[in-house]
C-alpha cells in the first residue's frame, strides 16, 4: 500500500494512492482502517507530509560508502540525534536557504515510519512497529555541522530542513532497497540499503531502548556517499526503491 496524507477542500485525509487517484480511508492508519468509496485525482489534492512527528531520530555514518567518503573510522554503535518536528515539510514545498547559512547540503535518505508506540524492543520484534518507509532529505548546513559535532541539532533543525514524503510504502523490505538523489536532474548520491553498517532493525531496537518512539515518528538511517551542497534555484529529487520520488527546490 500507498499511504498519503492531503489537504482537498481545506481538509486533511489519509488515504491509499492507488494509480493517479488518493482513495480515502476510514479509521486510523497506526490501528484499524478501511478503504472508503470515496477518491479523488492526486491532481486535486495537496499532498502533505504523511505523518506529523513528534520527532525525527537520525542514524550518521552508517553507509560504509559515506563512512570512506568523510575519512571517518566506523562507528561501533548507531551515531543519533535529533531532528526537531518544526523542521519537517512534505512534497513540492520550498527547502529555504537561511540567510546565516554557508553551505547547504542534500542528503537522500530512508525513512522508516514508526506504527506504535516503541520501548525496549529487541531487534527481532522491531518489524511489527514499522508503519512504511518513505524518502527522506536530511538537509543540512555542512560548515556548521563540521565546526563542532555538538552543532549537529541545529546544522540540521533549520526550519524547512527535514524533507519528508511524498508517501508511507509499506511491506517493503528496509535492507534492501536503492536510495537515489538527484540534484537538477543528475544523479548524485546512489547506494543499496544492504551496505549499512547497522540493519534497520538493529537501529530501532538501539533507539528504542533509549527513547520511546511515538506513532508517527521517523527514523532515517544515514546518507550514501556523494553528499553535496545546494542553491537557491535548484531542484532536488530523493528516490527510493518502491516508494517514489520525493521532489523539493531550493529557495533563498
Amino acid at each position: 500500500m500507498m499511504i498519503a496524507r492531503f489537504e482537498y477542500q481545506d481538509e486533511t485525509f489519509h488515504g491509499l494512492v492507488e494509480g493517479g487517484e488518493v482513495r480515502f480511508i476510514e479509521g486510523s492508519i497506526f490501528g484499524e482502517f478501511e478503504r472508503s468509496d470515496r477518491s479523488v485525482g492526486l491532481d486535486k489534492v495537496r499532498l502533505l507530509t504523511p505523518t506529523r512527528p513528534s520527532k525525527i531520530a537520525c542514524v550518521g555514518q552508517n553507509y560504509r560508502g559515506h563512512i570512506e567518503e568523510i575519512g571517518a573510522e566506523p562507528p561501533k554503535e548507531p551515531v543519533v540525534f535529533i531532528k526537531p518536528s518544526t523542521c519537517v515539510i512534505g512534497q513540492g514545498e520550498d527547502i529555504l536557504y537561511p540567510k546565516v547559512a554557508t553551505r547547504v547540503d542534500y542528503e537522500g535518505e530512508l525513512g522508516l515510519v514508526i506504527k506504535k508506540e516503541m520501548k525496549d524492543v529487541s531487534p527481532e520484534q522491531t518489524g511489527e512497529y514499522i508503519l512504511g518507509c518513505t524518502c527522506f532529505n536530511d538537509v543540512t548546513e555542512r560548515d556548521l555541522a563540521m565546526a563542532d559535532p555538538l552543532n549537529l541539532a541545529v546544522a540540521k533543525g533549520f526550519d524547512t530542513f527535514g524533507v519528508y514524503g511524498p508517501v508511507i510504502a509499506t511491506d517493503l523490505d528496509p535492507d534492501n532497497l536503492m536510495v537515489r538523489t538527484r540534484l537538477n536532474h543528475k544523479t548524485v548520491q546512489e547506494d543499496n540499503t544492504s551496505d549499512c553498517l547497522f540493519p534497520a532493525g538493529y537501529i530501532l531496537s538501539y533507539i528504542s531502548r533509549r527513547m520511546t518512539l511515538l506513532p508517527g515518528d521517523v527514523v532515517i538511517t544515514g546518507t550514501p556517499k556523494g553528499i553535496g551542497p545546494m542553491k537557491p534555484g535548484d531542484v532536488v529529487e530523493v528516490e527510493v526503491q518502491g516508494v517514489g520520488r520525493l521532489t523539493n527546490r531550493v529557495r533563498a
